[in-house]
C-alpha cells in the first residue's frame, strides 16, 4: 500500500495542508453521492473539517514506528499539552509492534467513543457492501485498517499518503456505525457505557445520567457526534473538544435508541423535575 518505514514521521514533522486534503476528499464524495455534499450548519462546520482523527492531525500507521512516534501525532502548540499527550501516547502504544491499527486508533485521545471492530467482521465483504463507492483509496484504506503489508507505498506522494490515512479513518467510521448495531458491537458499547466512556448528562436534574453517542444524520460529514441522555431524552455536545470533532455518521441516528431497546433494564425513568424561573421567590408568569 505504502511504505511504513518512515513516511509517517516525515509527514508529521511539518504542518499539513488540511484544506487541500479536504477539497480532494470533497471532490471524490461529490462524484460518489451528491447527498454527501450538503452544507453543514455553522457550528458543526467549524467542528468537522475532514474525516480524520480527533487530534486534527493526519496520522499514518506504521507498526514499526507506531509506539515511538504516537506522541508526535497529538502534539499541539502549547508545550504543557504536548507533554500530557506524550504521556498518554506512551500508555496507548505500550504494546509496541503488536499493536494493531484498530487498537491504536481507538486508543487515541478523543476516540473514546469508538469500540474495536472485530477483524472477522471487517474481512466479511458482505458487511462492507457499498462502502467502496463512498471512500477514496478504498483498497489501500482497508489494507491499512487490517494491517496488511503492501509495497505500493513507494509510488505514493506525501499527499496521497495523507489521503490514504484519512480514507482509512473514514472507512473505519463507516464500518463502525454498522458494527455497533450487531450483538457483538452492542456488547462492546455496553461495557463502555457502564464505564461512563460516553460522558454524563450535563443537565442538573438528570443527576449524572450516563449518555450514549448519537449522530444527527446518517450522511457522512453532515454533523459532529453528540451525546444522547436517555433520561431527559435530549442531545448535547461532548465535553471534550477532541470528541466533538468526530463525525456523527460514525455512530448514526439509530444506535442509542436500539441500544436502549436491547438493554431495556438500562432505560432510566424520565426526569420528573424541571427548573422553574423565579423572581424574589415568585414564579414568573408565562406571559
Amino acid at each position: 500500500m505504502y511504505n511504513r518505514a518512515g513516511s509517517r514521521s516525515e509527514i508529521i514533522g511539518g504542518p499539513l495542508d488540511r484544506k487541500r486534503i479536504n477539497d480532494a476528499l470533497d471532490k471524490h464524495l461529490e462524484k460518489s453521492s451528491p447527498s454527501t455534499s450538503r452544507a453543514l450548519n455553522s457550528k458543526d462546520k467549524d467542528r468537522l473539517s475532514v474525516p480524520t482523527t480527533s487530534t486534527g492531525k493526519s496520522q499514518l500507521d506504521h507498526r514499526d514506528s507506531r509506539s515511538a512516534s504516537l506522541s508526535k501525532n497529538k502534539c499541539s502548540d502549547a508545550a504543557e499539552e504536548s507533554e500530557t499527550d506524550s504521556e498518554e501516547s506512551d500508555v496507548s502504544g505500550s504494546d509496541g509492534d503488536d499493536t494493531s491499527w484498530i487498537s491504536w486508533f481507538c486508543n487515541l485521545r478523543g476516540n473514546e467513543f469508538f469500540c474495536e471492530v472485530d477483524d472477522e467482521y471487517i474481512q466479511d465483504d458482505f458487511n462492507l457492501c457499498g462502502l467502496s463507492s463512498q471512500v477514496p483509496y478504498y483498497d489501500y484504506a482497508l489494507d491499512l485498517i487490517l494491517d496488511v503489508e503492501s509495497s505500493h507505498g513507494d509510488m505514493f506522494t506525501e499527499e496521497q499518503n495523507e489521503l490514504v490515512e484519512s480514507a482509512a479513518e473514514m472507512l473505519y467510521g463507516l464500518i463502525h456505525v454498522r458494527y455497533v448495531l450487531t450483538s457483538k458491537g452492542m456488547s462492546a458499547m455496553l461495557e463502555k457505557y457502564k464505564n461512563y466512556d460516553f460522558g454524563r448528562c450535563p443537565r442538573v436534574y438528570c443527576c449524572g445520567q450516563p449518555c450514549l453517542p448519537v449522530g444527527q444524520s446518517d450522511i457522512p460529514r453532515s454533523s459532529t457526534v453528540k451525546i444522547y441522555c436517555p433520561k431527559c431524552e435530549d442531545i448535547y455536545y461532548p465535553r471534550s473538544k477532541y470528541q466533538g470533532n468526530i463525525d456523527g455518521a460514525y455512530f448514526g441516528t439509530t444506535f442509542p435508541h436500539l441500544f436502549l431497546m436491547t438493554y431495556g433494564n438500562l432505560r432510566p425513568q424520565k426526569a420528573a423535575q424541571s427548573y422553574v424561573p423565579r423572581v424574589f421567590g415568585f414564579k414568573i408568569h408565562k406571559t
